[in-house]
């Protein structure tokens, strides 16, 4: 079964030549794609296993990746490395992306098309097999995994509202950190 974190040759490439460096600092590469062009990139999405990754996280990996790639120098023209992490409303690249994220609003795209069309927008209903089931307005679905060109979540405010409501729960976010917000009442009273 293949999956959508690198799709090129290029890229399956280099997903190979950095995936251990990646594991071996706690973390998972979510996608990986090699931008050519006059001035090149070499994109990197990870995230922790529990999700939750920060900007010191995409440093770290950076600087482990900067080192194997300038000793294994796989790619001849000079390029911008880029790590980040795959933000809220991110790819589904893996089959268990599918099942982590049911219940959310998700894009899916097809390689080829089916039914007529290749684009299906709906709520991710989870995995069977090797399909991913999702519910659009005709009723639930079943694409099979090797199918997808590309798929990701829809940014909801329930969606946005959850990712926090984890992020807080797992300590990551301060409330004390931040100070208050003052609203203005004196509009409201000239009224």
């Amino acid at each position: 079964m293949s999956d959508l974190i690198a799709k090129a040759a290029v890229d399956k490439k280099l997903a190979a030549l950095v995936t251990p460096t990646i594991e071996g600092l706690g973390y998972e590469l979510v996608r990986l794609r090699y931008m050519g062009g006059k001035k090149p990139v070499l994109q990197v999405m990870a995230d922790k296993p529990d999700g939750g990754i920060e900007v010191d996280d995409c440093a770290k990996i950076s600087q482990a990746l900067s080192a194997v790639l300038d000793v294994e120098d796989p790619i001849e023209a000079e390029y911008a490395l880029e790590v980040s992490s795959p933000g809220i409303d991110r790819p589904l690249t893996r089959l268990k992306d599918f099942e982590a994220f049911a219940d959310y609003e998700a894009k899916i795209e097809t390689e080829e098309l089916i039914d007529g069309r290749k684009r299906f927008k709906g709520v991710l209903r989870g995995v069977e097999d090797d399909e991913v089931l999702i519910e659009i307005p005709e009723g639930t679905i079943g694409l099979k995994f090797d199918w997808l060109a590309d798929a990701k979540l829809v940014l909801t405010d329930d969606l946005i509202a959850e990712m926090l409501k984890a992020r807080k729960d797992a300590g990551i976010i301060d409330e004390n950190a931040f100070d208050e917000i003052e609203t203005d009442d004196s509009e409201e009273d000239a009224s």
